[in-house]
């Protein structure tokens, strides 16, 4: 049986449209899942995203364990609340999670993992404090739940609807938190939009949420939270990278710290097989099809594959993401197996939109 969100009845009450997504019950649209893009690309919406784990390390050493275990390096989280993306590396190289850290003290971490792989990475991570730092805590916070609020509008909109996160959050800059009362207020997101993703207590997200409601903020599901992060060219764990894969491969070299002299896990096997492919974007020229996840792509220097495809709303055309071979450039343009037709589409470098703008034409 799926895992329901303290939001779960909220979304069924709304006629949301719920499947199974990583083992939890979650919506996929409320409605017109176009017009929920588009508010977060011209206004704000919302999303639940308490099926997202955060995770607190604590103890002495928290940093020293952070140096190793992840892929990018923690000593460029230098001031309270500063944020780090990164990968979680098997030692062979191939990616276990892409995450997001918050620094809260020497002695304080909280990763954010994916909600398909949470119980595989606290496993992980318990595994490799007891071999290496035995005295950290690693506390899954099942106690809380997480709200998504992203578009122009959307920090304004959570100002007037939980007027207690402003003046925490107001000076906050891009991939910084502060904590306001109970909730952990972060300038993050996955829509390529501003806006804020908030923890809090599990008990205060129905009154929070419809709080955000009344203020004007639209609910969304993961159908425009898919279409929104594909536009801002976001990988998205599963189908744009997993554990087969190198983060060089899936287009996440920039994440991966290889030149300090610290040693993380993966970082001999990343050394060893430099990338062999690149992932790219694609948008579609010729008309009949829409690009998908798993097609195969002919390029002048051999194949290569979709990972995410979809229909874009904002450039009113079909994009891709897709892994190719090394020397495909920007400007090409590639032959993609959609069913029993080749189809011509450009290579272009992603994003393909972000802060309510079409970045490729």
């Amino acid at each position: 049986m799926s895992k329901a969100t303290p939001l779960n009845a909220v979304h069924r009450a709304a006629g949301a449209r719920m499947v199974d997504f990583g083992g939890w019950d979650m919506p996929v649209n409320y409605g017109s899942q176009i017009d929920e893009h588009h508010a977060v690309r011209r206004d704000a919406g919302m999303f639940d995203v308490s099926h997202m784990r955060p995770v607190d390390l604590e103890g002495a050493g928290a940093r020293d364990f952070l140096r190793y275990a992840l892929a990018n390096n923690v000593d460029k989280l230098k001031e309270p609340g500063k944020a780090l993306y990164s990968c979680l590396l098997r030692p062979d190289g191939g990616i276990l999670d892409d995450l997001i850290v918050y620094y809260l003290r020497e002695d304080f971490f909280r990763p954010v993992v994916n909600a398909a792989t949470a119980d595989k990475d606290i496993a992980w991570l318990r595994r490799l404090a007891g071999e290496r730092t035995p005295t950290l805590k690693v506390t899954p916070r099942d106690d809380f739940a997480m709200i998504a609020v992203q578009g122009p509008t959307a920090r304004q909109k959570v100002w007037q609807a939980l007027p207690g996160t402003e003046a925490a959050s107001r000076a906050l800059r891009p991939f910084t938190a502060a904590q306001a009362g109970d909730y952990f207020v972060a300038r993050t997101g996955y829509t390529g939009e501003d806006g804020f993703e908030i923890m809090m207590p599990a008990s205060e997200a129905v009154p929070a949420w419809n709080a955000l409601a009344a203020a004007g903020v639209r609910p969304c599901g993961l159908g425009a939270r898919d279409t929104l992060r594909l536009e801002a060219g976001m990988n998205l764990y599963g189908q744009d990278m997993d554990e087969t894969v190198s983060p060089l491969d899936a287009g996440l070299g920039w994440t991966v710290d290889l030149a300090s002299p610290r040693d993380f896990v993966g970082k001999p096997a990343l050394l060893e097989q430099p990338a062999t492919r690149q992932l790219t974007g694609l948008v579609l020229l010729d008309a009949g099809g829409v690009l998908r996840a798993h097609q195969k792509v002919a390029t002048a220097r051999g194949d290569g594959e979709i990972t995410s495809g979809t229909f874009s709303p904002t450039l009113a055309k079909s994009i891709a993401l897709a892994r190719l071979p090394l020397g495909v450039a920007p400007g090409d343009v590639v032959q993609v197996a959609v069913r029993d037709k080749s189809l011509a589409a450009r290579v272009v470098k992603p994003p393909f939109a972000r802060n309510g703008k079409a970045l490729v034409s």
